[in-house]
Formats: C-alpha cells, structure tokens, sequence
C-alpha cells in the first residue's frame, strides 16, 4: 500500500512519484502521492495545486509569423499546398520549451520540393523543438519559402494580436504546458490515527515533466500567498507618508468581493475544463468564448441564439457548468464587461 511506503509525521508531508510514462513526444504523464495530511487539508492542497498546474504555469507559443509575398491570412502561395491559413493553425500546434521570458526569433528557410516539419524551424539556443517530426507544410515546386517567427512565452491564453506589420500574421497563443491535471482524496488509518493521502495525476504537453509542472506550480502558488504571511507588519505602508502604495478597486460589501474572486479565478479557467464535445467545443471558439468567465458574460437566450450551437449543444454546456462549478446560467448575466 502507498500509504505505508509514506512515513507519518505530523511536521512534515512527504511525496512520491507512483507512476510516470512517456505516452509519446507531446504527452507525458506522472500520478503523485502526497502525505499524511489531516481531515480536510488534503482536498484544499489539491484544489490549489490543480487551478494553480492549469493556470500558473508558464508555456511557450509561436504568436506570429511574417511571409514574404502573402496578401492576407486567407490566401495561398503558388507551390505551397496550404493556405496561409491552414500553415498558421500548424504553427500554433507546434509545442516549444523556453528557458527565456524574452521575445525570441525563429526561421523557417527551405526549398521544394519538400514537407516542412518542426525540424526545419531555427531556433537560438534557449529554444527547444519538443517534436521535430510536426507536420507544417508542404511545397510541392522547386521554390523557396522564408518565414520568421516570433516565439513567447506567457501563461494562459492570449488572443491574437492584429495590430502586425505588413506580411505578419497573428496566432492565437495558448501558453498552457499541462494537458490535463486531476487529484483524488483517500482516508487510511495508522496507528489508530485517521489520515488522508492526495493523489496527483498531471499530463503535460512534453515541455516539462510532470515533476517539473507540479514544483513550479507550487513554487508560483507560494508565491501569490506570501506576502499575507505580513498582512500584520504593514508592509505596504507608505514609510514617508503613511499612505498605501496599493490601488485597491473601490467596492462596497462582501457579495461584490465575493463577486471580484469568482469573474478573476474563472478569466483563469480555460473551457477546456468543461470536457465539451467538439461540436459544442468549437461553437463556442466561434464566438470566442475561451474562458468560464468569458461563457458566463452569456445568458442561457444568449447561448440559445448563437448560430453555431445547437439544441444540443446548448444543453451539454449547460450541464457541464453546472456539474465542474455548480453554476446555473440565469436570465441576467452573472458577469459584465
């Protein structure tokens, strides 16, 4: 038994990697052990260390790219079978691991006829082609294509940018290494004394290991909470003036605070999480709906009247808000601009 592997002390919580699996080049997966903890603690480390693995962890992304001769996003290029369109959704597939949260630069430089994968982009030093063998495009002529990308890395997503250069393209950025990030909760007993064990299962997208996602995680939630261990000392005080160095939002009772909380945390909570059907999936990205907050600027008319979601679907994002969050989409939006 796992639990029995795990010492017990009341001072310090232990962990061990019980499973770990490289499933292919952009899939790795690791499941966790955690403890002891006492009642109840379990269940909130490990809600905080899994919004914190889905949103606090940093990626890298391709968010532009610059062609020579392209009139726009839509059109093609004699002796490249894709459109343009079609080669910027290859590139934002393409899975990077940075060391830099500097803007860096990549190149693609080849001559047709050829099939042009991950591989073929150069990149500097700090930049890493998790996959060399993704698929970009392929020239089908004996000519030459030249494309210069610009590579980032942020956390969350980022909507594209359209105030470009001439010939530069933008690309929806999703900065988001970890795939998937699930825990359980266990009791077991020893030494006539009632414990609970936290299970982790984390996949990430093989920029990092799983090892790696939770210690950043952990490291960044560290870091967001901190500063409250001094909520006492007066650190943010003004030593000249006594007066607050901090613009705090002008709000007036607990239900706006509580309000504030939930629109912040769920900016951070991609609808992927909702586990939708593709149909109901891509209805949504249509309208760009890419966040729970974003959904709940929707009354349930409002979703009942977007064009790419049917009967179906509607009901299925319907459910699964109220299954993940316990949310029920009223009349009045929950959530304004």
């Amino acid at each position: 038994m796992i639990e029995d592997e795990l010492p017990i002390s009341v001072r310090s919580v232990q962990w061990k990697c019980v499973e770990s699996r490289i499933e292919s080049k952009r899939l790795h997966y690791g499941r966790f052990a955690i403890s002891p903890f006492q009642k109840g603690q379990a269940n909130t480390v490990g809600i905080a260390i899994r919004r914190a693995l889905l949103g606090e962890v940093g990626g890298t992304s391709i968010t532009s790219a610059k062609f020579q001769g392209a009139a726009h996003e839509y059109s093609t290029m004699a002796g490249i079978q894709e459109s343009i369109h079609d080669i910027l959704m290859n590139l934002k597939e393409i899975v990077l691991e940075n060391n830099s949260y500097e803007v860096q630069k990549g190149f693609i430089q080849v001559i047709g006829p050829k099939k042009i994968l991950a591989g073929d982009i150069q990149v500097c030093s700090s930049v890493k082609i998790i996959d060399p063998s993704q698929y970009i495009a392929t020239i089908t002529k004996s000519i030459s294509l030249n494309i210069e990308l610009k590579i980032e890395k942020d956390r969350g997503y980022r909507i594209k940018n359209t105030d470009l250069k001439e010939n530069e393209f933008p690309i929806d950025a999703i900065f988001m290494p970890i795939r998937n990030a699930n825990y359980s909760v266990h009791s077991f007993q020893k030494n006539k004394q009632l414990y609970e064990i936290l299970f982790l299962e984390i996949w990430t997208n093989g920029s990092l290991t799983p090892e790696k996602a939770i210690s950043e995680a952990t490291r960044n939630l560290i870091d967001l909470v901190v500063p409250l261990i001094h909520i006492g000392d007066k650190l943010t005080e003004n030593p000249i003036n006594g007066t607050s160095d901090i613009n705090f939002p002008s709000v007036s009772g607990t239900n706006d605070l509580n309000k504030i909380a939930q629109e912040v945390a769920f900016k951070n909570i991609f609808i992927d999480q909702l586990e939708l059907p593709a149909r109901a999936y891509n209805g949504l990205k249509k309208v760009n709906v890419h966040t729970v907050s974003d959904l709940l600027m929707y009354t349930e008319t409002d979703l009942r009247n977007i064009r790419s979601l049917g009967k179906k679907s509607v009901e299925q994002i319907l459910e699964a808000l109220q299954k993940k969050f316990a949310i029920k989409l009223s009349e009045t939006k929950l959530f304004t601009t």
